[in-house]
């Protein structure tokens, strides 16, 4: 009887957004929660779990609290290869992402979103755009944790963010609607270089589906078409391309989006669409597929698009001084973000660029650079390999450690008619916080001009 009697135990490791919201919601289904951190927990995270009685510790992680657990929600942020978590993978305790422990409590219809590229940018104007006839929440990699959601408000809905990290921990987790925005290679170092891997990875976010699910996705990505060809994946599928045309799911037609489903059809031109760009029109295509699905007004889904506003450090204009126009592109931490970033500038470029290199290749950028690019200003610790792809594709290649000293430099060189474009291609955290810290120091750097 004890046994039965006794409080599952749940161990969350890492004390941020998604740490504390899984730790609330485990308290309140009758864990016995305890959170550990090895960093530093903000304050504002301390006061939370202080005030709901949830035991935490920091800057440790004390085993004999932790090897005891019989569930462990980890942090995305946590590799696989820490001891403490082979310990525990060791021992069979099963290691969970917030996802996965959350989406056991809801009812909610869901809608994941994954992808190397534009899955921010997909999941806010999804969100958007639903939010305009009924109750959706937006979570998983942005906004409130999804589990303190689920506690403090349950939607109808969900639209979630969801990176590969996540998804390794996801093992029942099925979205009524998935999808996959992009595959490219990203953050190889935890996937042991093998891009295999971290295609698996993505595509987990179907694993469950059935034929009454949904799996959105672009039929121009090989990596992606590859896959599905020679795996079995049972969803419903709903490609949509810039190229083919597309019986069921989204196509380009001229400068038309169309959308056909179940014989059910939506036609939108691209011009009234607040996001320009190719990469724009993808993700359009993405949100208005779900928002059709979820028989959303087609003149809702219409106007949606029109106004929305776009995404924090995403090709984000900031101002412009002397003619020339700045743009924050920080979130770009990978060199595919950068494409579609370079493919989009319609005049000569100062590009800076630079930060924590994932193993990049930076070759499918050299057409733009010829091109577009007038000047590089390399921003990161070690700008070697930088240096060494692109020093004898410009006349300016310029290195320096400090975000006001790059945007300077920017100044001096840009002309009347050009653009200075923060888009770096890697990681922040060799002189950044994270990449929203990156973008904000640039906007105050451009301010301050």
């Amino acid at each position: 009887m004890t046994e039965e009697m006794r409080k599952q135990r749940l161990v969350v490791l890492g004390g941020g957004e998604s740490g504390v919201g899984t730790a609330l919601l485990g308290k309140s289904k009758g864990y016995e929660v305890f959170v550990s951190d090895k960093g530093k927990i903000k304050e504002k995270y301390k006061n939370v779990l202080i005030n709901n009685d949830i035991e935490w510790e920091d800057q440790q992680h004390t085993e004999a609290k932790i090897l005891n657990a019989d569930i462990v929600m980890k942090s995305p942020g946590i590799p696989d290869k820490v001891r403490l978590i082979k310990v525990l993978l060791g021992k069979g305790t099963p290691i969970i992402s917030e996802i996965e422990f959350a989406s056991k409590y809801t009812n909610a219809t869901i809608v994941g979103i994954t992808g190397s590229n534009g899955k921010t940018t997909t999941a806010m104007l999804t969100h958007h755009v639903l939010k305009q006839e009924i109750e959706v929440g937006l979570a998983g990699n942005i906004g409130d944790s999804f589990a303190k959601q689920i506690l403090e408000h349950d939607f109808d809905t969900y639209v979630l963010e969801i990176s590969s990290f996540q998804l390794d921990g996801c093992f029942d987790f099925n979205p009524k609607i998935a999808i996959i925005t992009n595959i490219v290679p990203d953050h190889l170092d935890r996937y042991n270089y093998k891009f295999e891997n971290y295609i698996a990875s993505k595509f987990r976010i179907a694993q469950n589906q059935t034929k009454a699910d949904y799996l959105i996705y672009d039929a121009d990505d090989e990596v992606i078409l590859n896959y599905i060809q020679n795996n079995t994946i049972q969803s419903t599928l709903l490609p949509f391309s810039l190229t083919k045309v597309i019986e069921n799911g989204a196509y380009l037609d001229q400068d038309n989006i169309k959308i056909t489903i179940d014989n059910n059809q939506i036609i939108m031109p691209i011009k009234n669409i607040a996001l320009q760009g190719k990469h724009n029109i993808k993700n359009a295509m993405a949100a208005s597929t779900v928002a059709h699905l979820l028989k959303i007004r087609k003149q809702t889904i219409r106007e949606s698009l029109e106004n929305f506003q776009g995404v924090e450090h995403r090709l984000e204009n900031v101002l412009k001084i002397n003619k020339v126009q700045y743009i924050n592109d920080s979130k770009a931490t990978n060199v595919n973000a950068t494409y579609f970033a370079l493919e989009s500038m319609d005049a000569p470029t100062v590009w800076i660029v630079g930060g924590v290199d994932k193993g990049n290749d930076y070759t499918e950028l050299f057409p733009f650079i010829n091109e577009k690019v007038k000047a590089i200003i390399c921003l990161g610790v070690d700008n070697e390999k930088l240096m060494a792809s692109f020093e004898n594709m410009v006349d300016i290649i310029i290195e320096t450690q400090f975000m006001s000293e790059a945007v300077k430099i920017a100044y001096k060189i840009g002309e009347a008619g050009e653009n200075v474009l923060l888009s770096p291609a890697c990681a922040s955290f060799d002189l950044f916080e994270n990449y929203e810290d990156r973008g904000r120091q640039f906007k105050d750097a451009v301010r301050n001009l």
